[in-house]
């Protein structure tokens, strides 16, 4: 595996990384075992401080680390900047939070004193995807830091230079040698790190094919494992709703960092009586869109993170049109070198076509016409994903109403997709297990430990005793 920072607006090779070594890889394991036991004698508080210095060194950073993620995968500088700010909040959150959330928590029980106690379960690894090469670090890294369970990072082999920036702030702020440890694995080393006895949980944000393999390799070992998966996600447009409201956040909702998000709204479902008036305004905002340096402010559409991400979504949108989808607007080249894919709308998409149920990765909406809120809900539920969704009602309870027959991790009603620290974060189906983020995620990776304690055995009331 070729770890390279390739600028995807001017197709320069920027700088290759060599692979991780052996002794890197082991003095990773032993730096981070020894630790876990360290901060096992210590009280979650004890983290919180050096945490909130991390948020502020990110802020302090903040132009440096977004110039990284524009030059490294495409992202518009104003959608970086916004990437370090969510970061530092996070981890603000998490070190204001966490020593609460993770006190014991007593039980009534005849057996006596009870409580869970929440202790950390050992060293992590993390695989983390490009399309937000800090942000997806950092929701796993806050909490455990705060748990006290060090961690070891795979990122994608096109954002190197995004692990190494964050795990250099990490170290700036001082925290202990093997809090969080980059390494550049290969795909056979991360079942090696996997398989080693000090890893104790794994958590991946990546494809629905990367989560498969990983997950197989750590329910092989027996090791607890979180997976965020693909998405492909429901806009759905009830025949009530303000199409002006509902506009305003569509025209985003499919083209935010070039629609490479897991949570893109993908699959607008529009009720017939707005239909054919939503599809002309998504197309008129749609040609709003300005493609340029993602470097220059006033850029609006970014390039596509690499060429394989480029071609990928090509292929898809020609067997999509092969297949009996109308091409209603876009899919026109773009005459800039870098990876710029033109924002795409498809309609008459049948159940029979690849496009129905497959992930597009870039901005491409698939635009759906339904007679009635119970098709709108059986066409929303009828994919092999459950991530996230929108559902707009200007009846915000006929909306909530929707949104709970949506078989997904997470909907939202009448606003945009949010990615909060207090927000659980994760889906269902191909989509993955598990949350991060939120107390939820905190306790991802704890050992819930049950301690029952009395003065001496009533050895009258035995009932349920085991022995």
């Amino acid at each position: 595996m070729a770890y390279k920072t390739i600028n995807p607006f001017t197709n320069e090779v920027i700088k290759t990384f060599p692979n991780s070594t052996e002794k890197q890889i082991e003095d990773a394991l032993t730096t981070g075992n020894d630790l876990y036991h360290k901060w096992q004698k210590e009280p979650f508080s004890a983290r919180a401080k050096k945490l909130h210095e991390i948020a502020d060194l990110l802020l302090q950073n903040k132009e440096t680390l977004a110039k990284t993620l524009v030059t490294e995968m495409g992202k518009l500088i104003e959608e970086a900047r916004g990437e370090v700010e969510l970061c530092a909040l996070i981890a603000d959150y998490f070190a204001d939070h966490s020593a609460e959330l993770l006190k014991p928590t007593p039980i009534t029980t005849k057996a006596g004193e009870a409580r869970i106690e929440k202790h950390s379960i050992g060293i992590l690894l993390m695989v983390e995807p490009w399309n937000f090469p800090y942000y997806q670090i950092m929701r796993v890294f806050a909490p455990n830091y705060m748990v006290g369970n060090p961690m070891i990072l795979k990122h994608s082999s096109n954002t190197p230079s995004s692990a190494e920036a964050f795990e250099k702030i990490v170290h700036e702020a001082g925290a202990p040698e093997g809090s969080l440890t980059n390494l550049f694995l290969t795909h056979d080393q991360v079942d090696q790190v996997i398989a080693d006895p000090r890893i104790q949980g794994v958590a991946l944000t990546g494809s629905e094919r990367g989560g498969s393999s990983v997950a197989q390799t750590a329910g092989k070992y027996l090791k607890k494992s979180s997976m965020e998966l693909g998405g492909n996600d429901v806009f759905i447009v009830l025949d009530d709703a303000d199409l002006e409201q509902v506009i305003k956040v569509a025209a985003r909702a499919r083209t935010y960092n070039a629609g490479q998000v897991c949570t893109s709204s993908k699959r607008f479902i529009v009720a017939a009586n707005l239909y054919d008036k939503f599809l002309e305004r998504l197309g008129q905002a749609y040609k709003n869109f300005k493609p340029g340096n993602p470097l220059d402010e006033s850029t609006t559409l970014a390039p596509m993170s690499s060429a394989k991400a480029k071609n990928k979504l090509e292929k898809q949108v020609k067997e999509a049109l092969d297949h009996g989808a109308t091409l209603y607007q876009g899919n026109n080249p773009i005459d800039l070198p870098g990876q710029f894919f033109e924002p795409t709308i498809l309609t008459d998409i049948t159940q029979d076509n690849p496009a129905y149920y497959e992930e597009m990765f870039g901005s491409v909406a698939q635009v759906y016409r339904v007679h009635s809120e119970e098709e709108a809900i059986n066409l929303a539920n009828d994919s092999h994903y459950g991530l996230g969704g929108i559902v707009f009602s200007k009846d915000k309870e006929r909306g909530k109403k929707v949104a709970s027959q949506i078989e997904t991790g997470m909907v939202f009603v009448n606003t945009f997709l949010y990615t909060l620290p207090e927000l659980p974060f994760g889906g269902v189906k191909n989509s993955g297990y598990g949350r991060e983020m939120s107390p939820i995620g905190l306790n991802a990776f704890v050992n819930e430990k049950l301690i029952v304690a009395v003065d001496k055995p009533d050895f009258d009331n035995r009932a349920g005793a085991l022995f």
